[in-house]
């Protein structure tokens, strides 16, 4: 009888104990702290749960849509531990659940907008199309609790205030850029990468598979290029490259979080590592030697070559094949060892082969002085060239390297970057605008802005989240957000919990005082 009393207090204690552990979890500021910030945002007073039964609802049977919502259980079933098993409505509508509906007569939303809206009972997102779905989707994981990023299940009540977001783009191009030539970037690391910039609304990923330090990408039909450019890096640090099989994990892995992947081909300058794979690409047939340091503007291919715009074809032919979006960037850029007339018949050759394989040419702003088409795109980085696309109707992506360069230090105390654009703190990289960074060039006149991260300095995947992080979620809010609702003191407070959920997704981002 003891032993029958003393096992009746221990399953009572048990049950108290477990009951106890059951605490709410709720991110009551998580209106207060989205990035980036919404077009409108109200917050109602009342408070939405999940239930063990909570399913989500889609109205359709797109498979893009079932897509996306496998997405969204898939993020809330590894903390939660609840199934969140996916159905078509009609069907019984239960409370705690979540429901994803395309509206086609929402079109002041445009392709990425959304309505998210919370009340007691449920969660409902609606959107133009499947990838306003998506962003949508973004909003409410930065709504949920930080313990949504765990990867184990927490035993908890889950919550989220109630509340009303209307939200669209300013710009149609907010990206990023990875240099993975200098020093590269395995297809973990590029992934992780994606993953974090999905987050924060980010939809171009534009990767530099090649320079003058290494060749990045395989190309079936020219083998040494893997074989010989591939094997060095700065500083003389291991090199590598993609398999086409990788690239395309790579490009089918963005385009499920509605991130196009751009390839970028550097040419004409940049090149050593193609010239010193083969010999018949240098004007004087001979092989160059591998490059290891960072000094730039002292290759070029040879002009005048039938080879090189066979090279150039088959080349952009490989790569179309396996990144299916329509933007190829052709690089372009400190093309000192070409003379200017050849630069403007090299571009304009190109341009032509990018025609023939459907691909619209993005380059760096110096490709201007060529008599490039209006569909086009020029990115401006440093100097005055861009105007003379925007003169000519030609849109452009703007990174002015003293603000979006992600490769340029913080302060002069800290290790990695570079300098030779200035410093660039979290507040420089946040506290400007597109349509005011130069004269000539104006709303109009711009698709969008970027953030290149340039890889001299850094060699691992902590290093490119230090250099990253948090600089380049500024530069995602500048792209989204409209530029009224922007204001670097309120930012900095956003930011500041931001912080909060870096550290759970593990991310080695630069503090900030």
């Amino acid at each position: 009888m003891k032993k029958l009393i003393i096992s009746f207090l221990i399953f009572i204690i048990f049950l108290a104990c477990n009951k106890n552990s059951e605490n709410v979890l709720i991110n009551e500021k998580g209106y207060a702290n989205l990035i980036p910030k919404p077009v409108e945002v109200i917050q109602s007073g009342d408070i939405f749960t999940f239930y063990k039964k909570s399913k989500i609802y889609i109205e359709t049977d797109y498979q893009e849509v079932l897509n996306i919502a496998n997405s969204l259980a898939e993020l809330l079933q590894k903390p939660t531990g609840y199934s969140f098993k996916i159905k078509k409505t009609p069907l019984i509508k239960r409370k705690g659940s979540i429901y994803l509906n395309i509206d086609s007569t929402n079109t002041d939303l445009g392709n990425e907008g959304y309505i998210l809206e919370i009340i007691k009972n449920k969660i409902k997102i609606i959107a133009l199309n499947p990838e306003g779905l998506y962003r949508g989707i973004q909003t409410l994981r930065l709504l949920l609790p930080l313990e949504i990023e765990n990867d184990s299940i927490l035993q908890n009540i889950w919550q989220i205030p109630t509340g009303y977001i209307k939200d669209y783009p300013r710009y149609k191009w907010r990206g990023a850029m990875l240099d993975v030539a200098r020093h590269f970037f395995s297809v973990k690391d590029v992934k992780k990468y994606i993953d974090l910039l999905s987050i924060y609304k980010i939809n171009r990923f534009h990767i530099h598979l090649t320079d003058d330090q290494g060749w990045r990408i395989e190309i079936k039909s020219w083998p040494k290029l893997t074989k010989i450019g591939s094997k060095s890096a700065v500083g003389g640090y291991p090199g590598g490259f993609y398999t086409q099989e990788e690239f395309k994990e790579i490009v089918n892995y963005a385009t499920n979080k509605y991130i196009t992947v751009i390839p970028e081909i550097d040419i004409p300058g940049h090149t050593n590592a193609a010239l010193t794979s083969y010999a018949k690409l240098n004007c004087d047939g001979i092989a160059r030697k591998p490059y290891y340091k960072m000094r730039v503007g002292f290759s070029s291919l040879c002009i005048h070559k039938n080879i090189t715009y066979q090279f150039i074809d088959d080349v952009i032919r490989e790569i179309s094949i396996i990144s299916p979006g329509k933007y190829f960037h052709i690089g372009g850029d400190e093309a000192h060892a070409t003379t200017k007339e050849d630069y403007k018949v090299f571009v304009e050759k190109v341009k032509d082969i990018l025609l023939k394989y459907n691909k619209i040419m993005v380059g760096w702003e110096e490709i201007s002085q060529a008599e490039i088409d209006t569909g086009s795109l020029v990115q401006h980085w440093h100097s005055d060239y861009a105007k003379l696309a925007a003169k000519r109707g030609i849109k452009v992506i703007m990174s002015p390297a003293e603000k979006a360069y992600l490769d340029m230090k913080y302060d002069s105390t800290i290790n990695l970057g570079l300098l030779w654009a200035g410093t660039s703190s979290i507040q420089d990289a946040y506290n400007w605008d597109p349509a005011e960074w130069m004269k000539e060039i104006y709303e109009n006149n711009i698709i969008g802005l970027e953030a290149p991260l340039w890889s001299e300095t850094i060699t691992n995947i902590k290093e490119l989240e230090y250099m990253a992080f948090p600089r380049v979620i500024g530069i995602a809010e500048i792209g989204w957000s409209q530029k009224e609702n922007r204001n670097w003191q309120e930012y900095k407070q956003r930011l500041e919990y931001q912080y909060k959920r870096l550290d759970k997704l593990e991310v080695n981002y630069y503090k900030s005082n």
